[in-house]
């Protein structure tokens, strides 16, 4: 039986050897670029339906599409803060702006936090004449802290 990591690689090899973007995959999945690339990349579970369209589109077997139907065990980081670049400026903007974020949304919703359950997620590259730019938008439900 494959692993979700062994899956992973063989999805990465298969997708820079046809020349497929992670949107490619997702669209031939059926669902949005960031939820597939995260399964894809071991972080959420696809149904069977879901796994057989990534396999069949990457040109990979049975295994592949059972490996991405088990449940993973997620975060793929390490604890130490990461030392990739892009990694690491959103764990800098977090620790910059994370208590600008915490004290927005507690003055805005009330005590509680925003699901990473009941979550989506956007990228978007927007040309400017200055240099590209990226947005990120993250989108989770509100979920109050609950008084018993």
């Amino acid at each position: 039986m494959m692993t979700r990591s062994e899956a992973t690689e063989h999805i990465l090899t298969a997708k820079q050897a046809k020349g497929l973007t992670f949107e490619a995959i997702a669209a031939a999945v059926g669902r949005h670029k960031i939820w597939a690339t995260a399964a894809l990349l071991g972080q959420a579970t696809m149904s069977t339906d879901e796994a057989n369209a990534a396999a069949r589109v990457l040109g990979l077997g049975p295994d592949v599409a059972q490996a991405l139907q088990d449940i993973p065990m997620k975060g793929s980081l390490d604890s130490a803060v990461p030392v990739d670049p892009l990694l690491y400026r959103f764990h800098e903007i977090t620790q910059v702006y994370g208590t600008t974020i915490k004290a927005m949304i507690h003055e805005m919703f009330g005590d509680g936090i925003m699901s990473a359950i009941d979550f989506e997620m956007d990228i978007q590259k927007v040309e400017d004449p200055k240099g590209d730019r990226v947005i990120v938008t993250y989108n989770g439900k509100f979920l109050p802290y609950k008084k018993w």
